[in-house]
């Protein structure tokens, strides 16, 4: 049994760099039978960013590696963009709580431009760190995590949150706080998710959960949205951390040749999740194999 006809096949969350494999790892998962990837962005210097001007090249470097992938790979790629909540952590001791928080809104406010002016789709990642922080961090992180998800309402674009694991308590506080910004149900989404979200207990955050086995057999009939994804690093120091990039299209082959209905329900991740949350279509490129 082959994957249904027409059916992309998406990993929604990834990381590449000019420093790891880049395009030949999106070369494996085009072979393996990917087909759209959103790849999410990451500090790709020696040191975390000082200034949005270090933000500005970084989110460049991610939509060239976009364009090169798309361009070698014949791979549709997504951009997603924003500060890494862990930044502020680790550059406040060097500039101050106060400096590192107003350059964290800054660049939560580039991220937001370059969704509206349709460099990338969505902001990511955003959050929380995880692992304990001091007070006065703590406090500046929610502060920065409500200025992220009031950018994602005005940029009318997802959030892609970081975070330690949440149980039900901790889904429900987060889809309270995406609703108290104003950002649209289902539009607060839980990046590694690494055990099910029960569909009653998670409206409106949308898990994106990590692409085990065993994991993505127990949500696939789950309603939709939810997404799969790898999280891969490209970090030559961690091969194939999290996830290998091939691993979303080969669980997708394995679902599809074990039962031509559970293969059905993989348009529920790969196509209808992401006109839910993203309100498009994830369309073939025009020439490119099927």
């Amino acid at each position: 049994m082959t994957l249904p006809p027409g059916l992309p096949v998406v990993d929604h969350h990834c990381h590449l760099s000019p420093a790891g494999e880049g395009v030949t790892a999106a070369k494996r998962f085009r072979a393996a039978g990917g087909t759209h990837l959103f790849l999410a962005t990451q500090n790709y210097a020696a040191r975390v960013p000082r200034s949005v001007d270090d933000y500005r090249a970084q989110f460049e470097t991610t939509e060239a590696l976009a364009r090169r992938v798309t361009a070698e790979a014949d791979v549709v790629v997504y951009s997603v963009v924003a500060p890494y909540p862990i930044d502020l952590v680790r550059v406040a001791p060097e500039l101050g709580v106060a400096a590192a928080l107003e350059l964290h809104l800054a660049a939560l406010d580039l991220a937001g431009r370059w969704v509206r002016e349709r460099r990338a789709v969505a902001l990511g990642e955003v959050g929380r760190p995880h692992f304990p922080v001091s007070p006065e961090i703590g406090s500046a992180i929610e502060t920065a995590f409500r200025h992220a998800l009031v950018v994602a309402r005005e940029s009318n674009c997802p959030a892609i949150v970081h975070s330690d694991d949440l149980d039900t308590a901790g889904v429900r506080e987060l889809a309270s706080r995406g609703a108290e910004a104003g950002v649209r149900a289902g539009r607060v989404v839980k990046h590694y998710a690494r055990a099910r979200f029960a569909p009653a207990d998670r409206s409106p955050v949308t898990p994106s959960y990590l692409a085990r086995r065993e994991l993505v057999r127990e949500v696939l009939h789950d309603p939709a949205p939810w997404f799969l994804e790898t999280d891969f690093l490209d970090d030559r120091k961690r091969p194939g951390a999290v996830l290998d990039l091939a691993t979303v299209p080969r669980r997708a082959a394995a679902i599809a040749q074990g039962s031509p209905a559970d293969g059905e329900l993989l348009w529920i991740p790969f196509m209808d999740s992401v006109e839910k949350v993203y309100g498009f279509r994830p369309e073939p490129r025009a020439g490119s194999a099927p």
